[in-house]
């Protein structure tokens, strides 16, 4: 159930948007889902608007995966439902474009940047897609708006981590979507190529006037460009303005325990439970 901060309840929002009367391109209604015999989400509740960009926070564990796969239609709320621009969401909805987290490439794949770009208007069928002068133009003008003509000729497996995740998005892209997905796609990239990917999300969100739902484990890349944050830690979730949820008021609720929110030179930082029992167990087994 959503309600203000003072109440005791799984989600928490924060500010509540004021297109009261709209109908919100994703609508997440209360919201629990069950792996095993562990709650994962636990009543969670938001509204997602279309040109939005809205960065999914929280430890390993809370559920930021698992929220996306839901989103995907791939995994089934055990209580309360999902709405995409006030219908039903189902498997497979072609207004849903999403990245999955990276993963490595063989250098020898047979498989040029182009091909796995054009993945995206055809690669739910066998094989590759046939050549079409329509399916050509497609993709070359998404190559282009990536950034990735360069090396579209380029051998997929042999390009860098930031190259493939500028072709990544590019195949999501290629369907038209409402909504792009990204999971974790600052992975193990360095600051330089975050910051790109990060530029190049929000442009082509704004191009293409699309909502984005930008999976990440820090809030300092997206701090220039995020509209709100979702915020997701021990089964619960507060979504609002960062300056409003990134707090140790708030942070503290979620965790049901102590967590300090501290701003160094534009910078933030969480100290939580459990990222200080996390490290703290690295150093006992060293």
């Amino acid at each position: 159930m959503t309600t203000t901060l003072r109440a005791n309840v799984r989600t928490t929002l924060v500010n509540p948007d004021p297109r009261v009367g709209t109908v919100p391109l994703i609508d997440v209604r209360e919201v629990t889902v069950q792996l095993g015999n562990r709650t994962v989400l636990e009543e969670v509740s938001a509204q997602i608007w279309r040109n939005e960009f809205v960065g999914v926070l929280g430890p390993n564990g809370a559920g930021k995966s698992t929220l996306l796969r839901v989103l995907l239609g791939l995994l089934r709320p055990a209580k309360g439902e999902v709405f995409l621009q006030g219908e039903p969401l189902r498997r497979g909805n072609p207004r849903i474009g999403y990245c999955p987290q990276h993963r490595a490439f063989d250098r020898d794949l047979p498989m040029t940047a182009r091909e796995f770009a054009g993945l995206g208007l055809d690669g739910h069928r066998w094989g590759l897609g046939l050549p079409s002068k329509s399916r050509r133009v497609q993709i070359e003008a998404m190559l282009e708006a990536v950034g990735a003509r360069a090396f579209a000729d380029a051998p997929l497996g042999q390009l860098s981590g930031g190259e493939q995740q500028r072709l990544a998005i590019a195949q999501a892209l290629l369907g038209e979507p409402s909504l792009l997905l990204l999971d974790e796609p600052l992975a193990s990239l360095d600051v330089r190529s975050q910051r790109e990917i990060v530029e190049l999300v929000d442009r082509v969100r704004r191009e293409h006037q699309l909502a984005v739902l930008f999976v990440t484990h820090g809030v300092n890349p997206l701090l220039g460009v995020m509209d709100r944050v979702w915020y997701l830690a021990g089964g619960h979730a507060a979504i609002g303005p960062v300056s409003e949820v990134i707090r140790s008021d708030v942070l503290s609720r979620l965790y049901g325990a102590p967590v300090e929110v501290i701003e160094v030179q534009g910078q933030v930082f969480v100290s939580s439970p459990d990222e200080w029992s996390h490290h703290q167990g690295k150093e006992e087994r060293k």
